[in-house]
């Protein structure tokens, strides 16, 4: 039986409570004293007993009460606290000032192995079998950086979090992640993947795709999407992520013209342990590790280096890689969904790609259809993306005039839907009415036809640039890559493609 006796604080008073207890040759358990009250566990106790005792203890000059109780407090917080702890998906070790273990849990013990064996007691050095680990946490008493620790061969971030009691280092907790929950935090991150929902279009062509898209989302085969720059490629790989029995796991992307090779090697494959100079002193895992059981996106796969075209091949091969300046062999299970506006075909057989992996790729494929071959749905869009821009710049009632919507209709929109959003956001924010006009946007999004004469010399200047930049932007797609092929400089790149609506900004992409 379990009792708390709720007295008035005085000197001795817990030790007179005890004594009647013990008046009754009752063994006390536990006897907790948090003043107003003294918790105490006797087993012995018979309810029969409980009403003499119960009457001697309110005897006793500054008891209050006497009360049966289910649980102690103590007890109550140690279950509260293994509920917790077991509750936790990620391993969680709790670790004294020396660097033994003093609690774990559950999913701590299956990461060791140790399923059905006590750690408490174990040190930090003998469980990662790593004795400089120990060292370094017990000598700035838990006051170290993040790192990467491999524990029974797997990788896990390790962070560290010091303890202190009464000003003093007293241990510290110990929290690890392992990669594919890294990836899942940084996919709860990013919005919300709305399946083909997202996809905004009612056109022939738009609904040929969805119908496609749902047959090829639950295959596990890789997935080759084609289409023009700005037509929503990404979008499609998220809808198919989303339809596929691993939509509960990570969807993490790289874009293959954004990044340099060397950051694109270890951003996709992780790096070990002083692979480069200025890497991270316990590595990293890479984007395939983050989204085991997922997807990886490959965005602009056409300009991948042939280097790494390689490394890819081997992974869709046989599942396996190893990290920059890594000599373990890794395997993960993720779909690799590609993208790209160019011909890889034509790359192929220029030596540009190689033809393997493009086999590899291609196993299952989606065409997305330019904005100019999707009839109304130029009008659909328009309409969605002026909602969105009215509701980010606080501009309720925003809608397009009729003259605006035929100017939008006869665009021929060589940037296709993030020419349009771009376009309709810059109208939306920069309108001081309700009735969107765009009638001179609309026309700068048309792609110069041969034959046309312009009006004056400025007009044919800007139709020739306009011409000259949309014919190049697809196959130098950044504002850094087209300066370089052009041989000006990149902010005056940046500066044109703005001028003419070409890429939201002149941000390099």
């Amino acid at each position: 039986m379990r009792i708390d006796v709720r007295f008035r604080d005085r000197v001795g008073i817990a030790q007179e409570i005890l004594a009647r207890l013990a008046a009754q040759n009752l063994n006390l358990t536990a006897v907790e004293v948090a003043p107003p009250h003294v918790f105490i566990e006797a087993p012995q106790l018979a309810p029969g007993q409980w009403s003499v005792l119960r009457a001697n203890l309110k005897d006793v000059p500054g008891v209050a009460e006497a009360l049966i109780v289910d649980m102690l407090p103590g007890a109550r917080q140690r279950l509260h606290l293994d509920a917790l702890m077991a509750a936790m998906k990620d391993p969680v070790l709790l670790a004294d000032a020396e660097g033994a273990l003093l609690a774990v849990n559950e999913a701590a013990r299956r990461a060791a192995g140790r399923g059905d064996v006590d750690l408490t007691g174990l040190s930090i050095g003998a469980l990662f079998d790593d004795a400089a680990l120990q060292r370094e946490l017990t000598e700035t008493g838990f006051d170290a950086p993040s790192r990467e620790v491999i524990l029974r061969g797997r990788a896990f971030q390790l962070d560290i979090a010091g303890v202190s009691e009464d000003g003093r280092a007293a241990g510290g907790v110990l929290t690890l992640y392992s990669p594919e929950r890294i990836g899942a935090r940084m996919q709860a991150l990013r919005a919300p993947a709305e399946g083909l929902d997202a996809l905004v279009g009612a056109s022939p062509a738009m609904n040929a795709l969805k119908q496609r898209a749902a047959r090829l989302a639950p295959l596990s085969a890789p997935l080759l999407i084609l289409g023009e720059t700005g037509t929503g490629k990404e979008l499609v790989a998220q809808a198919c992520h989303h339809l596929s029995p691993r939509r509960r796991a990570p969807f993490l992307a790289l874009n293959c013209a954004a990044v340099p090779e060397n950051l694109a090697e270890s951003e996709l494959f992780g790096y070990a342990p002083g692979a480069f100079s200025g890497a991270s002193r316990g590595g990293k895992p890479g984007l395939l590790e983050m989204a085991a059981g997922g997807t990886v996106f490959l965005d602009e796969i056409g300009e991948m280096s042939l280097y790494l075209q390689a490394k890819l091949l081997r992974f869709l091969n046989d599942g396996s890689f190893r990290r920059v300046g890594g000599d373990r062999e890794l395997r993960v299970d993720v779909r690799i969904i590609s993208a790209t506006h160019r011909d890889l075909s034509a790359m192929v057989a220029s030596g540009a790609f190689r033809e393997d992996l493009y086999y590899r790729l291609d196993v299952l494929r989606l065409n997305v259809p330019p904005l100019r071959e999707r009839g109304d749905d130029v009008l659909l869009l328009a309409r969605h993306f002026i909602e969105r821009a009215a509701a980010q710049t606080g501009r309720s009632g925003a809608r397009l005039s009729a003259a605006g919507e035929a100017a939008l209709r006869a665009a021929d929109w060589p940037g296709n839907v993030r020419q349009l959003e771009n376009l309709l956001f810059r109208a939306v924010a920069l309108s001081d009415d309700a009735e969107i006009e765009i009638g001179e946007e609309a026309r700068r999004a048309e792609t110069p036809r041969e034959g046309d004469e312009p009006a004056d010399w400025r007009s044919g200047v800007e139709a020739y640039e306009r011409g000259l930049l949309t014919r190049l932007l697809p196959r130098f797609p950044s504002s850094r890559k087209l300066a370089e092929r052009l041989g000006v400089s990149h902010t005056m790149i940046a500066r044109k493609l703005q001028q003419y609506g070409l890429t939201g900004g002149g941000r390099d992409l």
